[in-house]
């Protein structure tokens, strides 16, 4: 049974050392196959903003293990939406 799982790993940013969230979907055809069709999804600071590409300044990296996604559909890379929502509770 094919399944799509979502992966997410997380390094210091290279403008403000704050966790900067990096993901990517990929596909099983099955329990014991390799995974296939990986595509990144997107990266982007959590503290300030900044859309970086992995960075190969930091040695560190934390992965978390992939978890099974089921989507309807897969975002395509132009579907994207690309920003940072302002922060409504700062702003009061």
């Amino acid at each position: 049974m094919r399944k799509q799982y979502l992966h997410l790993s997380v390094y210091p940013c290279d403008k403000c050392d704050g966790p900067a969230v990096v993901g990517s979907l990929a596909v099983r055809e099955n329990e014991i196959s390799k995974e296939t069709d990986i595509r990144a999804i997107g990266e982007v600071c959590l503290s300030c903003g900044h859309r970086q590409h992995r960075t190969s300044k930091s040695s560190f990296m934390q992965h978390f293990p992939p978890v099974e996604w089921q989507s309807i559909k897969t975002p395509k890379r132009d579907d994207l939406e690309y920003g940072v929502e302002v922060d409504l509770v700062s702003s009061k």
